[in-house]
Parts: structure tokens; C-alpha cells; sequence
């Protein structure tokens, strides 16, 4: 099974266009340009973080048509893409202080919602064609919600809630605001906070940057494209085997497979492992050929006595104590800390434990840097994954009428990680479980900003040149 991303039509465009200094994008930048928050975007992005800007945009090339093809089949503007710019810096394994991942920059919570695993052994948060998937699904959501693709973006950073809440709490100062103009209405009230007011001017200005690179003095390194060919392989398959198998390097390896945390496939199921383009069949009968048994990255030991510790256990297979955890996430204990009997363990092959991700936990989840236990002590509740409105209620002695009235929600729809008001005067750090991240793009960005408040930026008459380019 093939999977090469590269769309020679959209690349004859984009580059046509650049050509011709005509750029055309199928978001709405034209209106806004002049807004002094995308203005000093443009002033960051351009000059004085022109060299951080230059690096994203280059191993953007790697992605952007891959990024670009799955937008157009999803019927989504294709200059979506530099909300991942904006996230990550397209890095696929970027990592928020609040836990958020990947060049999308999802929580885990929500990224199981959208249809990816992130569990021990898996975290397709990493993965950028799988968190594309992801991007576009949430988003198409959110503008769904909001009929705006700017306060899609919006609710994307700071919270779908936070942004309904807002629209109903400001509805009489936005009154007259239409389309795109909502999100700029609302970012002039004192309610979403700095890192989303400043979210859409910078995918704004990154577009209008990466577009017209020579306006600005920059030139892009491109990349090769991102592409691959895709192998089934049986549960607990090792990374190494699939490179021995393959002809591939290591670091090939690895990198087509960022999904993949600890060296071999997951042990409970058969995946897609990918390897370079042309080498499928060659890995299928190569893999084939060694049994079964042989392919996996471990064996298993079995523990004979209680009275084992983890460090001697350990020692006696081999490996460290943090080699032995990396494969056993569950390990069976006693009150006293020794290895319970009769359990087998997982012992890693070296070549395994040498394709292994040493990464924190991929459940790991902190909102805001509070507890849950914290958060409910301040009338605040975090949404976990399948929880309902009543149930939510009934736990804290309320209504659904009470709690969809104090969070300026219409309908029932909860996402895992959404923060909700619980009685009158709390108030909730993020409302999407992704809310609380800080992504290193917008760290460095959102700090240096020194721009001031600016009336409503009208839509002004659309440029003849701002024109939806053709599907194809």
C-alpha cells in the first residue's frame, strides 16, 4: 500500500503565483493584513524572528503537501496548514509544558476523541499524517459550531467553551460584526486570553509570509516530501527487524514510524509499520521468512518467587530497571515492593531497547497546572472521556439547564478536557484540553508581542486576486 503525499497541482500554483508575486489563499488574509496585530506578525516573522520563521517554513516543505491534499479532499481551506506552523513549527514530536503533542499539539484526551491511539505503546499525536486527520476532523467541528474559521481557530487554542461563552456574554458589543469579523470583535473584549487573541493574527501573518517569501527577503530551503510505503506486520514486531528487513536505516525507520514508542509494535495488535517508498514488498517477504516468535523485539520470563525485587529481576534478565518498566508498564507487586509470582515480564532485545523513545507517559494530562480535586474546589469541572451533561449534574447537585446556562452552551456536545463553570463567579482555565499548551511557536511569539487594541476591522471588498483556487 503506497502513500506518497506531493500534489504537483497545488505546488505548480503556489509556485506560479509566487512567480508572478500573486499569492492566492482560500482563507480570508486580504481584509486583515492592515490589522496591528497581524502587522506586527508580519515585523516578527520577517525580521526580527526571521531565522526561527525560515527554519519552521523549511521543514514545513516536508509536510505542507501532505497537509495540503487532506484538507482539499476534506473540503477545508488548504492554508489551514499554517495553524500547525503556528502549533509546532511543523515538528511532530513537539512537546507543550502542559502536555500537548505533536504537530497538532493535542492532549490526549482529545486525540482519542478524534480517532487516534495514545496509549504505552502508541501515540499517533506524533504521527503527522494520522494528527492531520485528527486537525481536520476537530476543526471541521469547531467551524461547524461557529461558522467562522476564524473563531474555529480560535476555540482550537483557547477552548470551544471559553469561545461560546464569549459570544453570548459580548453578543450586544459585537452586534453588526459579521463572517471572519466576529473573531476580531470578540478578541477586543477583555475575555479570551493573550495567546488566543494573538492566535489568528499570526496564522494570518504566516501566511501572508510564507506566500510571498521574497517580499519579505526570505528564501526556503525545501525539504524532500514526506512519503512512505506501508507493511501489516504482527503484534510486537521490532523496529530493527523492520529495518534489517527493509534495507532502511535506522533513523529512517524511526522517523516514518514516530508512533511507535518503544522500539517494537504494539503487543496487542497488527499495525501499518511504514518504510521508505519502493520497499514494501521487499520488507513483506523478508519479514515472511523469520518466525513468528523470532520477529518480536522481546521474550517473556517468568517471575518463580515473591520474593524478587524489580532491580534484582531486572539485573538477572539484562536490562535496567528502566528497560524492564519501558516494556511492563503494569507490573504486579506486593505490599513490600517484591515482584508478585507466577507473572511473566517482557525482556527487551537490545535492538529494541536501541529503537525505543525514552518519553514521558502519553496520559499524562495537566490542565493549567491544577489538579482536578483543585480545579473542582474553585467550581471548576474537567470533562473526562464519556461523560455526559446529566451525569455531570448529578454529581455535583445541579441541572443540566443550570450547567448549560452557566457555560453559554446551546447544545449537550461535551469534549474530553473541556472545563465547565459549576456555580456563578468561577471561572475556568481552558474549556478544550489543549487550551492550557504552550507550544514553542507560541511562546516565542506571543511574549514579544507589544501590539494595542484595535478598532473592528471591517471586511473591506475582496481583492481580485484572493480567489478559492480550483479542487482537484
Amino acid at each position: 500500500m503506497v502513500a506518497v503525499f506531493g500534489d504537483s497541482a497545488v505546488l505548480d500554483r503556489v509556485n506560479a503565483a509566487r512567480a508572478a508575486d500573486a499569492p492566492i489563499w482560500d482563507i480570508d488574509v486580504r481584509s486583515y493584513e492592515t490589522h496591528d496585530r497581524v502587522e506586527h506578525y508580519v515585523g516578527l516573522f520577517s525580521i526580527s524572528a526571521k531565522e526561527r520563521f525560515l527554519a519552521r517554513l523549511s521543514r514545513g516543505t516536508r509536510y505542507e503537501p501532505m497537509i495540503r491534499a487532506k484538507l482539499r479532499a476534506s473540503g477545508m481551506p488548504e492554508d489551514l496548514t499554517y495553524l500547525a506552523l503556528i502549533e509546532s513549527g511543523y515538528d511532530p514530536h513537539a512537546y507543550s509544558r502542559a502536555a500537548a503533542v505533536g504537530m497538532w499539539q493535542f492532549m490526549s484526551s482529545t486525540a482519542r476523541d478524534v480517532g487516534m491511539r495514545v496509549d504505552w505503546w502508541m501515540d499517533e499525536r506524533r504521527d503527522p499524517a494520522r494528527s492531520t486527520d485528527g486537525a481536520i476532523r476537530f476543526l471541521g467541528y469547531l467551524q461547524k459550531q461557529f461558522g467562522s474559521l476564524y473563531l474555529a481557530a480560535a476555540a482550537y487554542n483557547g477552548g470551544p467553551g471559553r469561545v461560546a461563552r464569549g459570544l453570548t456574554r459580548f453578543a450586544s458589543e459585537m452586534d453588526g460584526a459579521e463572517g471572519e469579523d466576529r473573531f476580531f470583535a470578540l478578541a477586543e473584549q477583555d475575555y479570551l486570553r493573550a495567546e488566543t487573541k494573538n492566535y489568528v493574527p499570526q496564522i494570518i501573518a504566516a501566511a501572508l509570509v510564507a506566500k510571498m517569501p521574497a517580499r519579505y527577503g526570505l528564501v526556503i530551503d525545501s525539504l524532500p516530501l514526506y512519503g512512505y510505503d506501508s507493511v501489516l506486520v504482527t503484534p510486537g514486531t521490532s523496529l530493527a527487524h523492520i529495518a534489517a528487513a527493509s534495507g532502511a536505516t535506522k533513523s529512517e525507520v524511526r522517523d516514518l514510524n514516530p508512533a511507535v514508542l518503544r522500539g517494537i509494535t504494539p503487543p496487542d495488535a497488527s499495525i501499518w509499520a511504514r518504510v521508505p517508498v519502493g520497499l514494501a514488498d521487499r520488507t513483506r517477504i523478508a519479514l515472511d521468512s523469520i518466525p513468528e516468535a523470532n520477529r518480536r523485539g522481546y521474550h517473556t520470563a517468568a517471575v518463580s518467587g515473591n520474593s524478587a525485587t524489580l532491580a534484582g529481576f531486572a539485573d538477572k534478565q539484562g536490562v535496567t530497571l528502566k528497560q524492564l518498566r519501558w516494556f511492563n508498564p503494569t507490573i504486579k507487586t506486593t505490599k513490600k515492593g517484591r515482584l508478585v509470582a507466577g507473572q511473566s515480564l517482557r525482556i527487551p532485545s537490545d535492538l529494541a531497547i536501541d529503537f525505543a523513545r525514552e518519553i514521558p507517559d502519553p496520559g499524562l494530562e495537566r490542565y493549567g497546572g491544577s489538579s482536578p480535586s483543585t480545579l473542582s474546589s474553585r467550581g471548576i469541572h474537567v470533562v473526562k472521556r464519556g461523560e455526559s451533561l446529566g451525569a455531570i449534574a448529578k454529581r455535583y447537585g445541579t441541572t443540566v439547564t443550570r450547567l448549560k446556562s452557566l457555560n453559554g452552551m446551546k447544545g449537550s456536545r461535551l469534549i474530553a478536557g473541556q472545563t465547565l463553570r459549576l456555580r456563578s463567579g468561577s471561572t475556568t482555565t481552558s474549556s478544550k484540553s489543549s487550551s492550557a499548551k504552550k507550544s514553542t511557536a507560541k511562546k516565542s511569539t506571543a511574549k514579544k508581542s507589544t501590539a494595542k487594541k484595535s478598532p473592528v476591522v471591517k471586511k473591506k471588498t475582496a481583492s481580485p486576486n484572493k480567489k478559492t483556487p480550483p479542487r482537484t
